[in-house]
């Protein structure tokens, strides 16, 4: 999924996704608020959501794109 796609996914019925590891992060204020406001823009989506599907599409593209696409790949499997 590319992060251009994420307001369509974020429309659409939420699905239950198993999560497996738990991550703390820390962000500038700036984009704390960004992630704030998109969950009130979609709230069916708590901001752990919205940070989850945004760093996947990340990923997702990163391995579609880049120099390191095989490097990534492989840790995949």
């Amino acid at each position: 999924m590319k992060v251009t796609d994420l307001p369509r996914h974020w429309e659409k019925d939420k699905k239950p996704v198993e999560r497996t590891h738990d991550y703390n992060l820390r962000l500038p204020l700036e984009d704390a608020a960004r992630i704030a406001a998109l969950a009130e823009l979609y709230p069916d989506r708590t901001e752990a959501d919205i940070l989850n599907d945004m760093i996947g599409a990340a990923l997702d593209d990163l391995v579609r794109q880049s120099p390191i696409k095989d490097k990534l790949e492989s840790k995949d499997k």
